[in-house]
């Protein structure tokens, strides 16, 4: 099958188990070889093609490409770029965690809120709808833009800024008792967000 026809197929009706497998052998190594080059780990790069090609098969009946070849390394560079985004911020908080950990000149009082403070905004991150809890993680843990989000939930932007406002309403609600803990700490800890 040739991959106009496949292309054109893509737009005009659903792919079948054949085609989709044509598909996955003819550009898997390319891929993987890409992604490979973008994040320098050859086992994070096969993650992020398998996870793509779930992701297309998912969504196979709303997509409406033009280049499934472009299509497909679009959608690796842009989940290579979101790991490294969430690797970043992992490690951030990684960083910010064993510092106020560790820190000896803290006060052993802070140290507790902090801890308190973690486990209700787990608490109240878990207590958010699922699609709004999904998109306030990738906004503030993940650094993604809406548009971005957007595009990668296959929502609209509106539906992204709504499902935001509603996520930090919940949670002002629910964290109104930690709002000066939680200014006075990103003021006293402001170099580990920067």
């Amino acid at each position: 099958m040739e991959l106009t026809a496949l292309a054109s197929e893509i737009s005009h009706q659903y792919y079948d188990d054949t085609a989709f497998e044509h598909l996955f052998k003819t550009h898997y190594n390319a891929l993987h070889a890409y992604a490979q080059v973008i994040l320098k780990d050859e086992d994070v790069a096969e993650e992020i093609v398998q996870g793509m090609f779930l992701k297309f098969w998912e969504k196979r009946e709303s997509l409406k490409i033009q280049s499934v070849k472009a299509y497909l390394y679009k959608c690796v560079y842009n989940d290579s770029l979101n790991y490294i985004k969430q690797e970043k911020t992992k490690s951030k908080y990684q960083e910010f965690t064993v510092h106020t950990m560790n820190t000896e000149h803290e006060p052993a009082a802070a140290k507790v809120e902090f801890t308190e403070l973690q486990r209700h905004l787990r608490d109240a991150l878990n207590q958010l709808p699922e699609q709004c809890r999904t998109i306030f993680q990738m906004s503030r843990f993940e650094e993604l833009k809406y548009r971005e989000i957007a595009d990668h939930l296959g929502l609209s932007i509106k539906t992204v800024e709504n499902q935001m406002g509603k996520a930090l309403r919940i949670l002002r609600l629910k964290l109104a008792d930690f709002l000066v803990f939680i200014l006075l700490g990103l003021w006293y800890y402001n170099d580990f967000f920067n």
